[in-house]
């Protein structure tokens, strides 16, 4: 997988649009296409995450589902694909007598990163050192996303550890620390309920990093605003149409809403690729007819 943040920007997101993509590395874009505004000169795709009522909404349901499933369980059961399971052969890790725990990526999914996406919303391009610089010093120019400090607070009242998987860096972890706690979303300790990129060799992929939280503790939830919150296989390579469809099939349907658990995102990540035709298939082409504009 790719690094969570960045590899496809909203500024990239037309330019996605138009060129067949895979795994989009955390460089710039070599061709930036205007990106998208609306009237008051904001990206849609922020309007709808950061300010609209609509993802408000769509974010205090997931959260209140999730709390409600962890409630309504009786047996613990894993949430976590055990090693050597497949997509289409999902096998879940064994969870003994290990404590309970939910699992949940930091950015955009927990935690609204306010203050970075105002200075990105005049079209400047990714650029990693401005993120990197936005960890270190965007420690209070954030907020929660909706509903997530009501449902943390449920969690760890039913005995539930709450731990923060992120592809935030390790190098910054005091910081990435201290921004979950402003929040009011901690606590946060490194090592124990946060892991980051670079707590293993495995770069921004989290599956490692999902096995060793798997290892202290049963995992009975997770919440991600990207697929590869909950697996790397999802970004195997597929293709839009590919990946779509294995979302839907009936071994990894029954998990959303019963353990897995997604937030909305429209502004980056790995969601946002796919070529015209990818995204609107030939068969469903159309257009007006007899002179119609």
């Amino acid at each position: 997988m790719c690094r969570k943040r960045g590899h496809i920007p909203w500024t990239a997101a037309l330019a996605g649009a138009l060129v067949p993509q895979g795994c989009v590395s955390v460089t710039s874009p070599t061709a930036i296409v205007s990106a998208p505004v609306t009237v008051d000169g904001v990206p849609a795709g922020m309007q709808y995450l950061y300010a609209s009522g609509e993802a408000a909404a769509a974010s205090i349901q997931a959260w209140n589902a999730l709390v409600g499933y962890v409630r309504a369980q009786r047996t613990p059961t894993s949430v976590v694909l055990a090693p050597g399971a497949t997509l289409a052969a999902p096998r879940w890790t064994a969870c003994g007598s290990k404590p309970r725990a939910a699992v949940f990526d930091v950015d955009e999914t927990v935690l609204l990163n306010l203050g970075f996406e105002y200075d990105a919303s005049t079209g400047r391009p990714w650029s990693e050192p401005r993120w990197q610089e936005w960890e270190r010093t965007g420690i209070k120019q954030v907020a929660p996303v909706p509903g997530a400090l009501a449902a943390l607070t449920q969690l760890r009242a039913m005995g539930v550890t709450v731990v923060f998987n992120s592809n935030r860096a390790a190098a910054n972890a005091a910081q990435t620390q201290a921004a979950i706690e402003a929040a009011g979303l901690g606590p946060a300790r490194h090592g124990e309920t946060l892991f980051l990129a670079g707590d293993d060799a495995m770069g921004s992929k989290k599956d490692g990093r999902r096995a060793m939280i798997a290892a202290r503790y049963c995992v009975v939830a997770m919440g991600g605003d990207q697929l590869g919150d909950f697996s790397d296989l999802f970004n195997a390579g597929q293709t839009p149409a590919a990946r779509r469809a294995v979302v839907q099939s009936p071994a990894i349907t029954a998990k959303w809403g019963a353990g897995w658990f997604v937030l909305p995102n429209p502004v980056y990540g790995t969601a946002l690729k796919g070529s015209r035709d990818e995204v609107f298939p030939p068969a469903i082409h159309w257009a007006p007819t007899r002179g119609i504009h």
